[in-house]
């Protein structure tokens, strides 16, 4: 089973810069990708950015320019580097990780979450 340990969340004003990281920990074979999504109150959770096992990144739109996501393999941790915040940037982040079992089967492993508030 793998655990992930969020951190970094906070109250911020807008135009500031937050660091979220997130650790795994756990029987781990292999990590085919790892993301960050957030929800705000009444929303349905958005991916705000990934990173698969070969480096490569994807961002939607709204966060592009401003969000930098990146990882340690070697502690198989994620961060997302966050500047430049809104106060629509508010919601709860959290971090997903796609690996695969001793079988070879596909998991995806959510964290507890982490509140990001942007005041204006």
């Amino acid at each position: 089973q793998v655990q992930l340990v969020e951190s970094g969340g906070g109250l911020v004003q807008a135009g500031g810069s937050l660091r979220l990281s997130c650790a795994a920990s756990g029987i781990i074979y292999s990590i085919n990708s790892m993301g960050w999504y957030r929800q705000a109150p009444g929303k349905q959770r958005e991916l705000v950015a990934g990173i698969i096992s070969g480096g490569s990144t994807n961002y939607p739109d709204s966060v592009k320019g401003r969000f930098t996501i990146s990882r340690d393999n070697a502690k198989n941790t994620v961060y997302l580097q966050m500047n430049s915040l809104k106060p629509e940037d508010t919601a709860v982040y959290y971090c997903n990780v796609l690996h695969r079992d001793y079988r070879g089967y596909l998991l995806s492993s959510w964290g507890q979450g982490t509140q990001v508030t942007v005041s204006s």
